[in-house]
């Protein structure tokens, strides 16, 4: 007996040993081509990108993870609490694996054999952290055996607090959101630090499956593993008992948060800025470098800007008849599902879809759109209204080829026709019939000293069309581009009372007959070049531009940005060539400026994920500016070393031609601001097709145009001193509450004389109809009455005198004298 159980002993001895090899073997082989665990301490992982207004508020969020990286330190107990119950309460005295917890999910998984049910994981936060950062997801074994290896090798290379920091930066919650920080953003709309013990609880629960646990689509389910989880707190001593309760009688509470752009009407604005950052940095940096970017943004501008082109488009279109329903729907039944499913205009918040339910020749009943959460349960309840008549009066005409009216609005609208409505009052449920317009428009605002572009709106809606008409859209500028063939002409040689006429003209090139008109067909005779801006005269226009050469005007064009490369053929003078609102605007930024160049920009500044600056649009240099101490040195100054692209006498004269326009030229009476000076020009295309509008003060430029995506005639009066000025008139009245008053700057060394407003020549004491011009050092008005490239030359007597001399030149071509 004692020889047998010696034997078997030792063959048990003999067994053990081969399997401690073999298992040795498969060790040595399993430790053999594992990933290099040290690469956590230089831990990155995809950030979202966050976008800032000027103000500092949130615009928008890029990510394909929506994560943002925090600390370990910057945790509430309470949240580390939750997920150690819910995930390894053992977490902080293990080696890297839990041996007790392995021995329970063994024996659990032992009695479920069979059974169907999923095997129980006895994975430790340090073994999951092993597995989301270094292996795969396989249910293998040889997976859980690396897995285990590598925990005993990270719990050897790092602190407890280093590894929790990486599993709660790196888990998925569901809802597209990674990380602790980001699911507290996406569930509640709120930071960690102010999380509840609830919700931080239904937080814990998630990763062990997501979508097991969806806030809509599983509520039930999800309440249950968050109650779970509040009850392991307590059971391990992290809250009371009473606190436990207390959590558990509270909902869920999810508020999921806005992704996209946060901030209200900056859509076009934040998505110019993507373009840019994807242009400069590349599409991963956006979406994983975690980039902090600040903005030029104003958001109280913004929502000026947004306000007053969407009225000026609505405007122009409503006065142009009703379109038709947006569509239609059944209403026999409950409308309310068939309507939730259509889109509505989420970005113009104080419209609502809604479906006729009955007509009459007096009003019209309505259903709104009903609500619905985030899985897609619609609202049961119904809200309905009322239009009256008289609040849809502008539908009565068709815009249609027709122009059929209407009398009433049950020859307009029939039921299940859905339409859009924008409330009178929400109390009486009365509401007014809306329609997106056809036509369309971009409009810029820009600070001109800096080139901070303050508001940008791209259209009437974001979620009508994504194309943005302040950047994209190429279109003439027509009479808007007419000022910089001026600039050209005032910076060599002529001034505001040079004389050109304006009379018909002819142009023969390659056979083809050009003969430019002026808007209404008139023409003037001999007029000043402040004449000529002020009533935006195209055949005196393209005359100084003959005079002059196009080629000039060309090299003028492209130094201001608003062409690359611009055609030298006279119809470029008249604005015949296209560019966007952003490059007029930018050049209209330099006459106010003083004739300084600048580079516009929506960005201030970037940082990476470290707070590094890795942009910044200022470029002036500050000498002394960093000194380490005071030595009695002169204050430090801002060097302003932009290039000078236009003589600074001449952006006054210039300037002051333009505010003319705005006195009493084509845009007299339409800009109601009267406590600073104001200057700009209209611009209106051939055929109506494009109206604009671009101006200034000394601290802010603006500029805009309508016109249809598919240039189309606007019709009769759709000019920009019509449509456009009055545009920009009500954003400067507003804009103005917001910046201070100032005055253009008058360069040394300029002088101001009286000329008569006709002749350009000095003014007589007592003379009427005069006007105080600038004239530049070396210049001023002439002796004579000269009409350029005429070769008519008068004395002031003559003129005065009604010379025989005076009459001929009436009687050759120049009516207008007199």
């Amino acid at each position: 007996m004692i020889r047998l159980i010696g034997y078997l002993f030792g063959l048990a001895c003999v067994l053990f040993l081969v399997v401690a090899a073999g298992v040795g073997i498969y060790l040595t082989g399993m430790t053999k081509g594992l990933p290099n665990y040290e690469v956590l301490a230089s831990y990155e992982p995809p950030v979202a990108t966050r976008v800032h207004a000027g103000n500092g508020a949130l615009m928008a969020e890029y990510a394909r993870e929506r994560r943002l990286f925090l600390p370990i330190q910057a945790v509430p107990d309470r949240v580390k609490a939750a997920f150690l119950s819910a995930e390894d309460k053992n977490f902080y005295n293990h080696p890297g694996i839990d041996i007790t917890g392995l021995g329970r999910a063994i024996l659990t998984n032992l009695q479920n054999f069979g059974s169907g049910r999923r095997p129980e994981g006895a994975s430790t936060i340090t073994q999951q952290v092993a597995k989301n950062f270094l292996l795969t997801a396989d249910q293998t074994m040889d997976r859980k055996v690396k897995e285990a290896i590598l925990s005993f090798r990270i719990e050897q290379t790092y602190s407890k607090d280093k590894i929790l920091e990486l599993y709660l930066n790196e888990i998925f919650f569901g809802l597209n959101s990674y990380g602790i920080a980001g699911a507290a953003l996406t569930y509640f709309d709120k930071s960690v630090t102010e999380l509840t013990t609830a919700e931080a609880a239904y937080l814990a629960a998630l990763p062990k499956g997501p979508a097991n646990y969806h806030p809509f689509r599983r509520e039930k389910q999800a309440l249950e593993r968050r109650n779970w989880v509040i009850d392991r707190m307590a059971e391990n001593g992290y809250i009371t008992q009473p606190d436990a309760d207390d959590a558990k009688k509270q909902p869920l509470g999810v508020k999921q948060r806005r992704t996209g752009t946060h901030l209200f009407a900056s859509d076009y604005f934040s998505e110019e800025v993507r373009r840019q950052i994807i242009e400069r940095y590349g599409d991963k940096s956006l979406y994983e470098g975690g980039l902090s970017v600040r903005t030029s943004l104003d958001p109280d501008l913004q929502v000026i800007a947004r306000r007053v082109l969407q009225e000026g488009l609505l405007d122009y279109d409503e006065r142009r008849g009703f379109h038709g329903p947006a569509a239609q729907i059944g209403v026999t039944g409950d409308w309310g599902p068939e309507l939730a499913k259509l889109p509505s205009l989420r970005d113009v918040p104080e419209w609502k879809l809604a479906v006729v339910t009955d007509v009459s020749a007096k009003s019209v009943s309505i259903g709104l759109q009903p609500s619905t959460d985030a899985g897609g349960k619609v609202d049961p309840a119904r809200e309905t209204g009322v239009i009256a008549a008289e609040d849809m009066k502008w539908a009565f005409r068709e815009a249609s080829g027709t122009r059929k009216t209407a009398k009433s609005p049950d020859g307009v609208l029939k039921p299940g026709d859905v339409i859009y409505v924008e409330p009178i009052s929400e109390a009486s449920k009365t509401y007014k019939l809306r329609q997106p317009p056809k036509v369309q428009g971009g409009l810029v605002a820009m600070d001109p000293n800096t080139g901070r572009v303050l508001a940008m709106v791209g259209g009437f809606s974001y979620s009508q069309s994504e194309f943005n008409r302040a950047t994209q859209a190429m279109r003439q500028p027509g009479s808007s581009f007419k000022p910089f063939v001026y600039a050209a002409a005032l910076d060599n040689g002529y001034t505001p009372a040079s004389v050109i006429m304006d009379a018909p003209i002819e142009i023969v090139s390659g056979g083809q007959v050009w003969r430019p008109e002026n808007y209404g067909g008139d023409s003037g005779g001999p007029s000043t070049l402040r004449t000529g801006i002020e009533k935006s005269r195209n055949q005196m226009t393209v005359r100084l531009a003959q005079d002059m050469g196009m080629e000039l005007v060309a090299e003028y064009a492209e130094r201001f940005g608003i062409y690359d490369k611009m055609m030298p053929v006279l119809a470029m003078s008249l604005g015949s060539g296209e560019t966007t609102v952003m490059r007029m605007v930018s050049a209209y930024a330099v006459f106010a400026n003083g004739g300084k160049q600048i580079k516009p920009t929506v960005i201030d500044r970037i940082q990476d994920r470290y707070g590094k600056t890795i942009f910044r649009h200022e470029e002036r240099t500050c000498e002394g500016c960093n000194a380490n101490d005071w030595a009695n040195q002169e204050e430090p100054t801002v060097a302003d070393n932009r290039e000078q692209v236009l003589d600074p006498m001449t952006a006054y004269q210039i300037t002051s031609m333009m505010e003319g326009v705005v006195a009493r030229g084509t845009a007299a009476g339409k800009i109601p601001v009267k406590d600073r000076p104001v200057a700009g020009k209209t611009g209106t295309t051939n055929d109506e097709k494009d109206a604009w509008f671009v101006g200034y003060t000394p601290n802010l430029v603006a500029g805009l145009y309508l016109g249809f995506d598919t240039p189309t005639p606007l019709g009769r009066g759709g000019t920009g001193g019509s449509l456009s000025a009055p545009i920009f008139g009500k954003f400067l009245a507003e804009a103005a509450k917001l910046t201070p008053a100032e005055k253009f700057h008058v360069p040394e060394g300029m002088q101001f004389i009286a000329v008569n407003r006709k002749t350009g020549m000095a003014a007589m004491e007592g003379e009427p109809d005069t006007i105080v011009e600038g004239f530049k050092p070396g210049t001023g008005p002439a002796d004579v009455f000269q009409v350029i490239g005429e070769g008519e030359y008068l004395t002031q007597d003559q003129i005065f005198n009604n010379s025989p001399q005076a009459q001929q030149a009436v009687t050759s071509g120049m009516p207008g004298l007199f």
